[in-house]
């Protein structure tokens, strides 16, 4: 299976940089292919580093203008125009995304996920791991925005919030795509 996975280039706390290891020795352990932004830096390295240690599949999806950022162990790293083309062949590859911890960049990818969705553009499961509560706002918004009537209750249930990597994984190998 591939997993996209949607993370931080940033380097941060220690407890998100070890459910990125995490969820990556799981991916590579059960033999499924990670897919990932394509960086040697922060999150996306600390994901891409475990998963090769671990003997996994590493694909990268990075864009031109930052290319000399790319991940040097990658198995294969494609190289593209922009951020848009970079979000549409990230979800394109992925039989699932999982979303660990990010910032804007990560945000605007998952939203882009959530909009296809709601479009009927995009019906793969998607993950989002809640570390530490980090994303616990951002579901009570979407579960205020369905009470509300801005958001499709079909929507909301293919998003699936996990406490850890292996709860995320768990619901993956359950209910796959």
């Amino acid at each position: 299976m591939n997993i996209a996975v949607f993370c931080s280039q940033y380097e941060v706390a220690e407890k998100y940089r070890l459910a990125a290891e995490t969820l990556a020795r799981l991916i590579a352990q059960r033999r499924h292919t990670l897919v990932f932004g394509g960086h040697d830096e922060g999150l996306m390295g600390v994901i891409a580093d475990t998963a090769h240690r671990e003997g996994g599949r590493v694909v990268g999806i990075i864009r031109e203008k930052i290319k000399e950022t790319a991940y040097k162990n990658a198995d294969e790293m494609v190289i593209v125009r922009d951020t848009l083309e970079m979000n549409r062949e990230l979800i394109a590859r992925a039989d699932v995304i999982v979303v660990l911890i990010g910032g804007i960049g990560t945000l605007n990818e998952l939203t882009d996920v959530l909009r296809m969705k709601k479009n009927g553009l995009l019906h793969k499961r998607v993950v989002v791991i809640n570390t530490d509560g980090f994303y616990e706002k951002f579901k009570e918004q979407l579960e205020k925005m369905n009470a509300e009537g801005f958001l499709k209750k079909e929507v909301l249930e293919t998003l699936h919030f996990a406490d850890t990597p292996e709860e995320g994984m768990r619901y993956i190998e359950t209910h796959g795509n």
